[in-house]
């Protein structure tokens, strides 16, 4: 800082010049040595930094001060060389305004010439230990200027080009937008297995030989190369010509309405077929000309000798059309036969084997049945659909399926009623029944049913604390409803119509996932001691319903 004391050493006089010269012929010197020893120090600056004109566009920490800003750029100064009258400026910032504003020094307007420019060495020292934050978004992290180039190099908030759509990411995103976002990443054709940009795959799928796609006609699912041959031969939809158009049938119709329309309209085609031999026999003998309009009549042809048509080619090929589109008809029409038999006897063992699915179906639901040996949990699924048709005052009534109360035993069923709000007595609750059913062994057991039933909506939390909604009634074997059913189910039930309260279901965890569980255990006759022992008490019923 001793070079920046007085300003009468820039004076006129030549050995003043001189001796500015060399001074800043040393600082020059000391300058590069410098920069070398600070370049190995800071792991070689990238020449990025040393190619810029201008001063250090970087937020600092704390702000830099005045003294640092280069008055010309008013950035943190770069390169910093100081003036003989003792301004500091950047160095390519100084020398781009003498070079094109004139040689002046822009603060002053003294007289400046580019070689008694010298480096200040101690200004750039301090402003690279200057603290700064990195310029790059979202990235949090500060250190001193002279090593801001190192940390952008590595820091993961920085841009880098993708080398696939050449566009400016985050080096932190750039392998997700590589893999899942990059319209230019590579993606497999999941039908032909090729190999394509992603932003050209939609119209790849529009082409791709091995592509599913639907017949416009019969919504058959084929892949794309099959489609033409399927609308040419096998689509029973596709719109198809008469076989007749070459005589002059307009017709056109589905390929499954074709062979109907052959049959219909076979008088129609022959004499299509003649009108087109009579043309052309007259053509070749040179008779009378035929009168158009007039219907066909065979003895038209007597007029036409033998010769004509035996030397006629067209004639001789029409007879062949003729003869194979007769075969074929006869061949159509056996096809068309046996295919009517063969589908109804494929109806006829269709509907066998529905009955017969029907009945393992009900033997395995009857079988399951058995298995419950008097406990059964009722699984009800969507429940709050349930509740919904509850408040807009539709009835709700479900049934469960049967199950036994053991292997022989009597066979049961529960009924749920959710009773409408404007119900008198009993709104808004949840009523329970029980119904006997026709069983597979109710020849066998004595009548009317008598024995405990415990109701329960289950408590599902999953804690140990389970707190279930239980009820415990003793059958009555005067009532109807305990009786041997002479229906598939017994109209009358026995149960509470006041179970529970629907508000009573949002105190624990008793509906889950949208499913009530019901649970019902069933003690007959010779086992209603254990419930006693398990101090449970019957209250009283609401009687038959």
């Amino acid at each position: 800082m001793s070079l920046l004391h007085s300003d009468s050493s820039c004076g006129a006089r030549a050995g003043d010049s001189g001796c500015c010269a060399a001074m800043a012929s040393a600082c020059s010197a000391a300058a590069k040595e410098d920069s070398s020893s600070m370049g190995s120090a800071c792991g070689n600056p990238a020449s990025s930094f040393a190619e810029e004109t201008q001063g250090y566009d970087v937020e600092f920490d704390p702000p830099l001060e005045s003294k640092y800003e280069c008055p010309i750029c008013l950035m943190a100064l770069r390169e910093a060389v100081q003036t003989p009258c003792g301004h500091r400026f950047c160095k390519g910032c100084i020398v781009k305004s003498i070079r094109d504003a004139g040689h002046k020094c822009p603060v002053d307007n003294e007289i400046l010439l580019e070689n008694q420019l010298f480096p200040d060495n101690f200004a750039k020292r301090e402003i690279l230990s200057l603290m700064v934050k990195c310029p790059n978004k979202g990235c949090s992290m500060k250190m001193e200027l002279r090593h801001l180039e190192d940390h952008q190099l590595q820091c993961d908030f920085s841009t880098v080009e993708c080398p696939q759509c050449q566009g400016a990411f985050p080096k932190n995103h750039l392998k997700e937008h590589m893999t899942q976002e990059c319209p230019r990443r590579q993606v497999c054709c999941p039908n032909c297995a090729t190999s394509m940009a992603y932003e050209d795959k939609e119209l790849h799928d529009q082409t791709c030989p091995l592509a599913n796609v639907y017949c416009e006609y019969c919504n058959t699912v084929l892949i794309r190369e099959q489609m033409p041959n399927h609308y040419d031969n096998d689509c029973p939809t596709a719109p198809v010509p008469c076989f007749y158009s070459a005589f002059g049938c307009p017709e056109k119709m589905q390929r499954n309405e074709l062979a109907r329309h052959m049959q219909e309209f076979t008088q129609v085609h022959m004499r299509m077929m003649a009108q087109s031999f009579q043309n052309i026999s007259v053509t070749a003998a040179n008779p009378v000309p035929f009168i158009n309009g007039l219907p066909f009549e065979p003895a038209l042809f007597s007029h036409v000798s033998h010769a004509a048509y035996d030397c006629n080619p067209e004639v001789e090929n029409f007879k062949e059309t003729i003869q194979q589109l007769e075969g074929r008809l006869v061949r159509q029409d056996h096809q068309i036969r046996e295919l009517i038999a063969k589908m109804e006897t494929q109806n006829t063992h269709m509907a066998e084997l529905k009955r017969t699915i029907r009945n393992l179906e009900g033997k395995i639901t009857e079988m399951e049945a058995q298995q419950c040996n008097g406990i059964y949990i009722w699984k009800i699924e969507n429940f709050s659909g349930l509740q919904k048709a509850q408040e807009e005052e539709r009835p709700v009534v479900m049934h469960s399926p049967g199950f036994y109360t053991g292997r022989p035993g009597y066979k049961l069923c529960l009924r749920l009623h959710i009773q409408l709000p404007n119900a008198q007595r009993c709104a808004n609750f949840i009523s329970l029944f029980v119904h006997t059913m026709q069983g597979e062994y109710d020849s066998h057991l004595p009548w009317p049913f008598q024995g405990t039933i415990r109701l329960s909506i289950l408590d599902q939390s999953e804690g140990p604390e389970r707190q279930n909604h239980e009820e415990v009634m003793e059958a009555k074997p005067e009532l109807l409803a305990f009786q041997r059913p002479t229906v598939h189910r017994n109209p009358k039930g026995f149960g509470y119509v006041t179970f529970m309260h629907l508000q009573s279901l949002k105190q624990r965890t008793f509906i889950k996932d949208d499913t009530l569980l019901v649970r019902c255990e069933v003690l007959t006759r010779l086992d209603l001691n254990s419930v006693r022992r398990e101090g449970f008490q019957a209250r009283s019923t609401d009687g038959a319903m």
